[in-house]
């Protein structure tokens, strides 16, 4: 199985960084190949230039070998903090990037004049893990959960993957040691779950 790994905190050694390293670990032990992408680490450019917006277009190398981890992939796994409840800009522009028109989902006829969303996404399951400060019932009950439509919905359902699972770890700014510990056991968990 392959598994792509996405994540998007600007700190190394960072929680989010732990997270990450930890679902690298239960992968990499069931015998996993793992794409990794710590894309502040890398340096990716989060901005679309509009050369890139035609299905056929030439690509960067860097970006045109993301393209076709993610296709090839079996299981995605995204990490990241919650900013302005949504992702960080840079893993917008990476899902801008990499999950393109044509590769990773395409529009058909609906039969009713119009169009509807057709996933092309080889992966069936993805995995979101977003640490937040603020608390998540505010999140969910004041703000409609974005992010959680955000991935579900909006990418991963437009993509075409089925099963996404999602965990919040808030607030992390005043966590202690032991909940994060017991924060990385349900990482761990659900990892474990996904990957046999």
């Amino acid at each position: 199985m392959t598994i792509s790994i996405i994540l998007a905190h600007p700190t190394p050694g960072s929680f989010n960084h732990a997270i990450a390293e930890t679902v690298r670990a239960v992968a990499a032990n069931r015998g996993h190949t793992v794409h990794w992408h710590d894309l502040y680490a890398e340096g990716f450019d989060p901005v679309l230039p509009s050369h890139e917006l035609p299905k056929d277009a030439a690509l960067d190398t860097r970006i045109a070998g993301q393209v076709d981890e993610i296709v090839a992939a079996d299981g995605i796994v995204i990490v990241h903090p919650n900013y302005w409840s949504r992702p960080p800009a840079i893993l917008c522009g990476w899902v801008d990037r990499v999950l393109r028109a044509g590769r990773a989902y395409q529009f058909v006829p609906d039969g009713k004049g119009g169009g509807r969303a057709q996933g092309l996404l080889k992966a069936r399951w993805g995995m979101v893990f977003n640490t937040a400060n603020t608390p998540q019932e505010i999140e969910e009950k004041v703000l409609g959960d974005p992010i959680e439509v955000h991935w579900r919905k909006v990418v991963f359902g437009l993509c075409g993957v089925t099963d996404v699972a999602r965990r919040v770890f808030t607030p992390v700014i005043v966590s202690t040691d032991d909940q994060r510990r017991a924060w990385l056991d349900e990482v761990r968990a659900v990892a474990e779950k996904h990957l046999p």
